[in-house]
């Protein structure tokens, strides 16, 4: 299985902000973006002038933003969107949809891993089981389209996540325009 395994806070600082790769890490002071909030690389610091993005840089910065938050490389990506696109309805709503529906975002969702990354291992590795429940190892925050029992360790997802679940800033109609040319 084809991954990235170079720099993540590198990501974060390429897209201008948290992408919370790192998971805990992120919400201390030693993220790469309080440290040094600006574009890695040569030009990152240096730049006199901070070039504005428009049109298909612009729908490119969103589709990478997506594809790097929920940690998947190019293929899968442009999949997933083209099932997306095949079904009934807003296109940019059913991509968001079926991205919050991946196993490893929904064990990360659940809380039992402290990043998709991680999350993503545990499912690999086969340490959750999909019947009816999710087996986990801790809990945390959980979006109202999942359900928690941390006694049972379980979870359950109880309706399709909707727009407004993904609480992340996305322009998924950028991400559409940019397949649709």
């Amino acid at each position: 299985m084809a991954r990235y395994t170079g720099p993540v806070c590198r990501l974060c600082r390429r897209e201008g902000m948290k992408l919370f790769l790192k998971g805990d890490r992120c919400f201390t002071e030693k993220c790469a973006i309080e440290k040094r909030n600006y574009a890695p690389g040569q030009h990152g610091k240096g730049a006199r002038v901070k070039s504005k993005l428009q049109g298909y840089g612009l729908q490119l910065r969103e589709k990478q933003k997506a594809k790097r938050l929920y940690r998947l490389m190019e293929g899968q990506f442009a999949l997933t969107f083209d099932r997306a696109t095949q079904e009934k309805g807003v296109s940019g709503e059913l991509l968001l949809q079926k991205l919050e529906r991946r196993l490893d975002n929904v064990v990360y969702r659940l809380g039992f891993g402290s990043s998709r990354d991680q999350a993503r291992q545990l499912v690999r590795h086969g340490h959750v089981k999909v019947l009816q429940s999710v087996e986990a190892v801790k809990g945390r925050g959980v979006p109202k389209w999942l359900e928690l029992d941390a006694t049972a360790m379980q979870g359950r997802v109880l309706s399709m996540p909707a727009r407004d679940d993904v609480n992340f800033p996305i322009q998924e109609q950028l991400i559409v325009e940019l397949y649709s040319k």
